[in-house]
């Protein structure tokens, strides 16, 4: 008598085996690998392309000096200082310029003129009136980060169904109360994608302060000492430390967003 066959259960793929994550790492590795060739083989001098384990040398120096902590906590307390400020004020422009056609028709044009200036272009007027000190660097992400916050929460006030606001008319809603119950809830969506955007802003904002205004602690200040030594080591480490923490800020902010937003599924 033979035993029923018994099928094996199938076993669950690690989500970091994913067909799609698998697929999103092929080019990364194969540039990693054209990277660590390219300065072993001399086909470009490795003191401008050095190669990773020399980054990865320099790194642990910098971490066991406590120099890389101090350049990072610096960049990361000035991005997410401005980062809120700018925050706070671009929801509450939004909410103002969306749901006062006067203040619409008053502030409307000048700052959709105001948003085609490039970010860069406000750090010679920042700087002449913030000095270059840590204040200044602060304005500048904080302005970088309102742009994005303040469109998106004028869209999603300006996307409110009609019928919700005729209904709460016919309910004799107070002000207050239609803000937050049709005005807000329909909003979020686009509030949490302005944050989102500013988020991401306030970083590149945060570095470029670091870059072209005073140097100091910071991520920025790190990349400036190594060009200025000609140390490409340093440079790379800074580069590659922006791009892990950038990741990481997005990462963090898609997760929050999803999070928050579940009741449209």
């Amino acid at each position: 008598m033979t035993a029923p066959l018994v099928e094996a259960a199938p076993v669950a793929s690690a989500p970091w085996l994913s067909p799609r994550l698998r697929r999103g790492l092929v080019l990364p590795l194969l540039l990693l690998i054209a990277w660590e060739a390219s300065s072993h083989l001399r086909l470009v001098d490795p003191r401008f392309l050095p190669p990773l384990e020399a980054i990865a040398v320099t790194g642990w120096e910098e971490v066991w000096s406590g120099d890389l902590f101090l350049h990072l906590g610096a960049s990361l307390v000035r991005n997410l200082t401005g980062f809120a400020i700018g925050s706070v004020l671009g929801i509450a422009f939004g909410l103002l310029l969306g749901l006062s056609p006067l203040a619409a028709r008053i502030a409307g044009p000048s700052f959709h003129a105001a948003k085609q200036i490039a970010v860069l272009a406000w750090i010679p007027i920042i700087s002449v009136w913030f000095g270059f000190a840590e204040t200044a660097k602060v304005v500048f992400v904080a302005v970088a980060a309102f742009v994005p916050v303040a469109l998106n929460t004028i869209e999603g006030v300006a996307s409110a169904p009609k019928a919700l606001v005729e209904v709460s008319d016919v309910l004799t809603f107070s002000r207050w109360q239609r803000i937050r119950r049709v005005y807000l809830p329909s909003a979020l969506p686009s509030i949490l994608t302005g944050i989102h955007l500013g988020l991401i802003y306030a970083w590149l904002a945060t570095v470029a302060a670091e870059y072209f205004m005073t140097v100091g602690p910071g991520i920025g200040g790190l990349i400036i000492a190594g060009r200025e030594r000609f140390q490409m080591e340093l440079v790379m480490l800074g580069v590659v430390i922006l791009g892990a923490v950038g990741f990481l800020l997005n990462h963090i902010a898609t997760l929050i967003e999803a999070r928050l937003l579940r009741w449209r599924a």
